[in-house]
């Protein structure tokens, strides 16, 4: 089946906001194995809105809607889908008192403009907003289903789980999903990776196997089209054995299995600890490790080490080894590793160094040029590396912060067999 994505704000349009909504839903419909073919963005103007829905329903048997049912002036997604439909708007009285009671937990009184959300085109069918104020709307032409959820994530997303999808599914018999088998490598160029794979890439169709590049890491991804991910799993084992005789020494993780996630389940069961020391990631290595839940029983904490000041007095670096090799040197790395464990009373201390730009640059320290260590407190010894990043500022943090987790992790696990 088809479906088609339609995001409503003016902000979109203007770019002041990022839709992630709609790469959700997209995931979300391709995991089932439904056809979106169309994505459409528009403001919040009523007759453009319901062209766009006009149009929508002419290409797809679903449409799924966000944004633009709120209780401001501007939020006229539920007029643009009746004028779409032909059918009259009405206010229903037991969505007024729905909002009434929202309104008392907040310990507020509605508004008049709070009871716009009450409107609905006729004959429409709710979609429970368990979160919000605005509940959604369903409507079923012969054959068809559309589907309209606020623009804020949080609430689209616990509805569109909750309540879109298992819809979607049953009303259109969706009994086969789209399963993805993600192979995450660092150290290989998505070219080499293709040299590999080549026959791969080309000759599959179900699994099928693609490569995707992020900052920093190259996915490897076996992508399997079944009735449950038990027959998906079954269906993709025998390529994913191939491609990890070909390329197995480059995958670090399998699917969200991030590096920060196997540092954790290796420093957990050796009762170990780990502390951090920043300059140009700026605490970006720091917040990754601690978006873990229970990061308290392993993470001690971390410094960001900006001014040369701050790293001799807080993290003790010697102002001689400064002056010698600067901040910007392996030396300091070491330095900065090791006193970060003594501050923090850590295991490892892991630290960055180096020079993020877009200035700061010479041709003997460029822009891009980044060391990492990491110190193991117990032996007292230190590892590390150095390495020279492109891309922007950005670009530069996140590519400085996987090599740290990655020399982390080699440290306290060992090496990959």
């Amino acid at each position: 089946m088809r479906a088609e994505i339609v995001s409503i704000g003016t902000e979109l349009l203007l770019g002041n906001i990022v839709d992630t909504n709609a790469a959700r839903i997209a995931r979300d419909l391709a995991t089932y194995g439904v056809d979106a073919f169309h994505q459409s963005t528009v403001g919040d103007n009523l007759e453009r809105c319901a062209e766009t829905i006009r149009t929508a329903l002419g290409r797809a048997e679903a449409v799924i809607i966000t944004g633009g049912i709120g209780p401001t002036p501007d939020d006229c997604t539920r007029a643009a889908l009746a004028l779409a439909l032909g059918v009259p708007l009405e206010r229903r009285e037991d969505l007024c008192e729905v909002i009434r009671e929202r309104y008392r937990n907040y310990g507020r009184q509605p508004t008049e403009a709070a009871f716009r959300q009450a409107d609905m085109p006729l004959g429409a069918a709710v979609i429970v907003n368990p979160t919000g104020t605005a509940p959604g709307i369903l409507v079923t032409p012969p054959g068809q289903a559309v589907y309209v959820m606020p623009g804020v994530p949080y609430e689209m997303v616990r509805m569109l789980e909750e309540s879109v999808l298992p819809d979607l599914r049953q009303r259109f018999g969706l009994d086969h999903g789209i399963f993805p088998r993600v192979l995450r490598c660092r150290g290989i160029g998505e070219s080499d990776i293709a040299t590999q794979l080549d026959d791969l890439l080309t000759g599959c169709q179900n699994p099928t196997v693609a490569t995707y590049v992020k900052t920093g890491e190259v996915e490897v991804r076996i992508t399997a089209r079944a009735t449950d991910a038990a027959a998906a799993a079954a269906l993709s084992a025998p390529l994913e054995e191939i491609v990890r005789k070909r390329i197995g020494s480059y995958i670090f993780g399998v699917d969200k299995e991030a590096l920060e996630v196997q540092l954790a389940a290796a420093l957990l069961p050796l009762g170990r600890t780990l502390a951090v020391a920043e300059s140009c990631t700026g605490g970006r290595l720091a917040a990754r490790l601690t978006a873990q839940a229970g990061s308290s029983a392993w993470f001690r904490g971390g410094v960001v080490a900006y001014a040369n000041a701050v790293k001799e007095r807080v993290l003790g670096v010697p102002g001689a080894l400064l002056a010698q090799f600067g901040a910007v040197s392996a030396e300091c790395a070491a330095a900065l590793a090791s006193g970060v464990c003594e501050a923090c009373d850590a295991d490892y201390g892991v630290a960055i160094t180096g020079i993020a730009g877009p200035g700061g640059g010479s041709a003997e320290k460029p822009v891009g040029l980044v060391y990492v260590a990491v110190y193991d407190r117990t032996v007292a010894a230190v590892a590390g590396v150095e390495r020279r990043f492109s891309g922007d500022r950005g670009a530069v943090q996140e590519r400085s912060v996987l090599e740290a987790l990655e020399l982390a992790l080699r440290q306290v696990a060992g090496p990959k067999q």
